[in-house]
């Protein structure tokens, strides 16, 4: 049997186990604000129906289910998500999927942008989308704030970013990850001392002296396990704790994102502190980033893995039967539920619900997504393309939509074309082959 990687951060064994002796009550005084993602433009045309954090994810999950599993696995079940743009499919799969009894204070719970007396703007960043809904917040006595992206890819135990937060006195706390040079350029990089104190941020650097001064110390590197030869530096990961006083004292402006603004001024005059995270973390905001974060879960031994006993990741139970496979040959593949696959050859795919794959397809290193419906009653010579890969279809390098139709004989690949592209069909971005929701493919098509 193959042996899963080991998830690690600061001491996280160490932590995990210190996590027990968290104060009465932390727990179900922390409440957890997901920031349900803005119009996510880098991953259209995923995107162009729904909002980012409702994008489907490994098959039969989506993406807004990491954050949310985190949680719920970490004890923490008072959850409000914040959304915005495209959210009917956002909400309907929160709803649907996020349910307590009535004995329970629990809940996951939905805060979209609206217009009130005290203003009729959309939210202009995180921050202000906090702002916006701190009457909210405060209506529990809650004395912690974790504050974090709907959409990545991670498993965090996220008492563990408590302890440290409580036991370090902190008035903030930042999650950050190790990242090596050639990452720094497209995030924002954070210097601490050897007490995890932050002392100062950057957004995205690039200046060599700067880059010099930033990088984590041999103590820091030793600290965590590292390599003292290792040129590495901290990434924030966009995951925050705030003390409640702190936080109502930090929005009190019109400062519009925690990244950008409220957390570089708080490390002026706050004690700001760093949570070094050493695990998976994937931020899947492009299309190039999703894709191959789908793929990676084909491998043998994938660096995420929804394999985790201890930290099942919940989604809508939909009560589909099983998926029949008629003969067909699969090699490192992802098949979900209700899925009806016929001689087909696929090879490192990952296969959502109730796909259809006809005779004599052949899929490699691509993504389908499924169907949201099984067709009922569709008579066979009425001419409609049904849901599904039709027969001796050839896909490379894609990512087809739900509820797409592909015709027999079509070829899918980005061979020979740009690195982007849009059509009226079909989309190309970083060399990958997008079709769109709801799209129809007519046969001998060759894309």
């Amino acid at each position: 049997m193959q042996n899963r990687p080991q998830r690690d951060s600061l001491g996280e064994n160490a932590t995990l186990k210190a996590s027990g002796a968290l104060p009465p009550g932390t727990l179900q005084g922390t409440l957890a604000i997901i920031m349900g993602g803005g119009a996510g433009t880098r991953l259209f045309p995923l995107t162009k129906d729904r909002a980012k954090p409702a994008v489907p994810l490994g098959g039969k999950y989506r993406i807004v289910d990491i954050p949310i599993s985190n949680c719920l696995n970490s004890g923490l079940r008072s959850i409000y998500v914040l959304t915005q743009f495209n959210s009917m499919s956002l909400h309907r799969h929160i709803q649907a999927s996020y349910k307590f009894d009535n004995f329970s204070r629990s809940f996951v719970d939905i805060l979209a942008a609206q217009q009130t007396l005290a203003g009729s703007q959309w939210y202009q960043g995180t921050a202000d989308a906090v702002r916006q809904n701190m009457r909210y917040f405060l209506e529990r006595p809650f004395g912690y704030y974790l504050i974090f992206s709907g959409d990545q890819l991670y498993g965090m135990d996220f008492r563990a970013l408590l302890h440290l937060h409580i036991r370090s006195g902190a008035d903030i706390t930042l999650a950050t990850k190790p990242v090596e040079r050639h990452q720094v350029s497209e995030l924002g990089i954070m210097q601490t001392d050897v007490e995890r104190r932050i002392t100062r941020f950057v957004e995205k650097p690039t200046d060599e002296a700067v880059l010099q001064e930033m990088k984590m110390s041999r103590e820091l590197l030793r600290a965590i396990g590292s390599n003292e030869e290792e040129e590495l530096f901290q990434a924030s990961m966009g995951i925050y704790i705030f003390n409640r006083n702190v936080l109502i004292e930090s929005l009190e402006n019109d400062m519009a994102d925690f990244g950008k603004h409220i957390i570089p001024l708080s490390i002026k005059d706050r004690h700001v502190s760093a949570f070094i995270f050493k695990g998976y973390w994937e931020d899947i905001g492009t299309i190039r980033a999703f894709y191959e974060a789908n793929l990676d879960l084909t491998d043998v031994v994938p660096e995420y893995s929804f394999f985790e006993p201890e930290s099942p990741i919940y989604t809508h139970p939909r009560f589909l039967p099983g998926s029949k496979i008629n003969g067909a040959t699969l090699r490192q593949a992802i098949i979900s539920d209700g899925c009806i696959i016929s001689d087909a050859h696929l090879e490192r795919c990952v296969v959502g619900i109730r796909s259809i794959i006809q005779s004599g397809a052949t899929i490699r290193n691509s993504i389908v997504m499924g169907a949201d419906y099984f067709e009922q009653d569709r008579v066979e010579n009425s001419g409609q393309v049904p849901i599904g890969i039709g027969r001796n279809c050839v896909i490379d390098r894609a990512i087809i939509d739900k509820n797409a139709r592909i015709s027999d004989g079509v070829v899918i690949t980005p061979e020979g074309k740009p690195e982007n592209l849009d059509t009226d069909n079909y989309f190309i971005r970083d060399g990958i082959v997008v079709i769109p929701k709801n799209a129809l493919i007519p046969a001998g098509s060759w894309i």
